[in-house]
């Protein structure tokens, strides 16, 4: 799972996919830019990096940065649903 993660963020990476930042606006401004900006938190240690290392790319217009930075928001929730997934196994209600 930790391979399909960090497999999902660098693609979306490789696509010049955008990172969110959190905007005030108007509600649904707000909401989508929250929510990716916590999907791409959630990717955890690659978004630490890509973010250390300087990586920002400008919100473009185009099928394939769209792509990008949906595939870098996926990556975050693949990430949270492992999360979810680990902490059932261990607590015992699921095999």
């Amino acid at each position: 799972m930790a391979a399909c993660v960090i497999f999902t963020y660098a693609l979306g990476l490789l696509m010049r996919g955008a990172l969110f930042q959190p905007q005030v606006g108007d509600l649904l401004t707000t909401v989508i830019y929250t929510g990716g900006f916590l999907g791409n938190v959630a990717a955890g240690f690659p978004y630490l990096l890509s973010v250390w290392l300087g990586y920002a790319q400008p919100d473009v217009a185009g099928h394939v940065y769209d792509y990008g930075t949906k595939f870098l928001v996926a990556a975050g929730l693949l990430n949270v649903l492992a999360m979810v997934d680990a902490f059932e196994i261990a607590a015992g209600r699921k095999d």
